[in-house]
């Protein structure tokens, strides 16, 4: 058995580069805000006081103690902030950066993989991406879905488990997320992997992919950043094309994200598929306009996958937690209520509910088979 962490969006830049060791110049581009210190004053007006030059963990607060007593193999998000001191940006409204020096940001909730296929690595120009790519690699972090070349940005990134499987994570940028088409790597330009529409064409460059990397009993991540920011709506093409990417493509689990907050989760012939994971830490707090999406709350999903039976789903557990002064602290009884009545909602469609489990989590429940089991696994 591999147990997954899947988070979604991990949005460093901006105000939370602000308040850590190494602060990048706070100068905006945007309509709205001239200085990312204005996205801390913002946050503080909102929730209190929140200080500064804090401990690299600071940002993941209560999280890093519940995911370690998880003990997951492989801990997956995608990191949508570049990781640079390129001075140039993107022209295009809203620009992330995070100073190299607050690495250890992500060192301190030891993760294994960040994807880098979406909208904003590549916000301070092909410089800032590389920069990125570097900057986590050095650090032994894995960066699939953009590369310097197109090969690069199209392979996966393996974490190994200490019983001998192995995860592939691909990633891929659709432009419904808002990614650039002009982004995409070439066999001589940096830039992310990028699929242009949902189409059969689309299926077979995963399928090639992954045809060439994987082994038996290897287990097959595909992060994918598609969709809108905000709304629960799954088209039917939408959900064709997940099951495509299961049947012809061999994808175990579809980690996708994009949105703001968390869609629906399907369970497809034992397959994982989440629609949509949600923000997992954002400078959002204060800005008004979309609070009954509850985006200041953020989940962590634990997926246990069988390797020795086809990549299937055994168990998987949502925990979550809200975002308060740029941290992540552990949700209270009503935001649980709140996320498992609205996972419940909106993955029903699919024959899916969730339930309590103690104070601190949420299970999975197929509507005719019961909670999925707990299964053992390698720390």
């Amino acid at each position: 058995m591999v147990k997954l962490l899947l988070a979604g969006d991990v949005m460093l830049g901006r105000g939370i580069d602000q308040i850590l060791q190494h602060p990048s110049d706070p100068k905006l581009y945007e309509r709205y805000m001239a200085s990312a210190e204005d996205y801390v004053r913002l946050a503080e007006a909102a929730h209190g006081h929140i200080p500064r030059q804090v401990d690299p963990a600071y940002v993941w607060g209560d999280a890093l103690a519940e995911i370690d007593r998880q003990a997951p193999d492989a801990r997956i998000v995608n990191l949508e902030t570049a990781v640079t001191t390129a001075k140039s940006h993107a022209p295009k409204g809203i620009n992330y950066r995070m100073n190299p020096n607050n690495v250890a940001a992500l060192r301190a909730f030891r993760i294994d993989c960040c994807s880098l296929a979406n909208n904003h690595v590549l916000d301070w120009g092909r410089k800032g991406l590389i920069d990125t790519i570097e900057t986590l690699r050095q650090i032994g972090i894995g960066a699939p879905g953009a590369g310097r070349e197109k090969t690069e940005a199209d392979a996966p990134a393996i974490v190994e488990t200490a019983d001998g499987a192995r995860i592939l994570v691909f990633a891929a940028a659709m432009p419904t997320s808002g990614a650039l088409s002009e982004w995409a790597a070439g066999d001589r330009n940096p830039g992310v992997s990028f699929l242009a529409d949902l189409s059969t064409a689309s299926i077979d460059l995963i399928a090639r992919r992954i045809s060439a990397a994987k082994t038996a009993r290897d287990i097959v991540v595909l992060s994918l950043h598609w969709g809108g920011n905000w709304g629960y709506r799954i088209t039917d093409e939408e959900i064709a094309f997940a099951h495509a990417l299961i049947d012809r493509a061999g994808v175990d689990v579809l980690h996708g994200h994009s949105s703001h907050h968390a869609k629906a989760v399907e369970l497809y012939r034992g397959k994982l598929i989440l629609y949509g994971c949600g923000d997992f830490i954002n400078d959002y707090e204060g800005i008004p306009g979309h609070e009954g999406y509850r985006n200041d709350l953020a989940l962590a999903y634990l997926a246990t996958i069988d390797a020795e039976d086809d990549g299937r789903l055994s168990a998987l557990s949502i925990v979550p937690f809200r975002i308060r002064a740029f941290q992540l602290q552990s949700a209270s009884i009503a935001a649980m209520n709140w996320v498992q009545d609205m996972l419940t909602r909106e993955s029903s469609r699919f024959g899916l509910r969730f339930v309590g489990a103690g104070d601190r989590e949420l299970k999975l429940v197929h509507e005719t088979g019961g909670i999925m089991p707990d299964a053992p696994c390698q720390p």
